[in-house]
């Protein structure tokens, strides 16, 4: 199992924005950390941005999402403490702005992707799930975002 923390941060709604990933083993050790400038958005358009960003690690980096002992699907579970990205991408909210409904197709078609390479010949399968978190369990990927922020550098993966 693996987990994958993501933040998205906006100083202004819209205003500056900034995104942060923490990429984590079953066991606590961070296996994968980054922080990147992502234009001027809102925060929820940050939030799916930092989404799309540690997707697009997983879909590059398939050593992320190793067979596990058993050769059973590795679960991966995304934690965010955006209460509106977590219950749409869980189907429980519908996507009603346009913006957000073209970062959430993005993400879609990334987890299809994902999905669709891991489950070729001699490679097991990947769950991803999303999982809501209070901001305090998610403090690392917030201290990220703000400082992909003030560094104005854009993530390159």
């Amino acid at each position: 199992m693996i987990h994958i923390y993501i933040d998205g941060a906006s100083r202004g709604n819209p205003g500056e924005a900034g995104i942060g990933i923490v990429i984590k083993t079953d066991k606590g050790e961070t296996i994968f950390s980054a922080a990147g400038y992502a234009g001027k958005m809102t925060n929820n358009q940050a939030e799916y941005n930092a989404l799309i960003a540690a997707l697009t690690k997983l879909k590059k980096t398939p050593s992320l999402i190793s067979r596990n002992a058993s050769g059973s699907s590795t679960e991966v579970v995304i934690h965010s403490d955006s209460e509106l990205v977590v219950k749409q991408l869980n189907g429980q909210y519908k996507v009603k702005e346009n913006e957000l409904k073209k970062l959430n197709n993005r993400v879609q078609d990334l987890i299809r992707l994902i999905s669709a390479n891991q489950t070729e010949k001699d490679k097991p399968g990947v769950n991803i799930s999303f999982k809501h978190v209070r901001r305090e369990q998610n403090r690392e990927a917030d201290r990220l975002a703000n400082a992909g922020i003030d560094s104005k550098i854009p993530l390159s993966l």
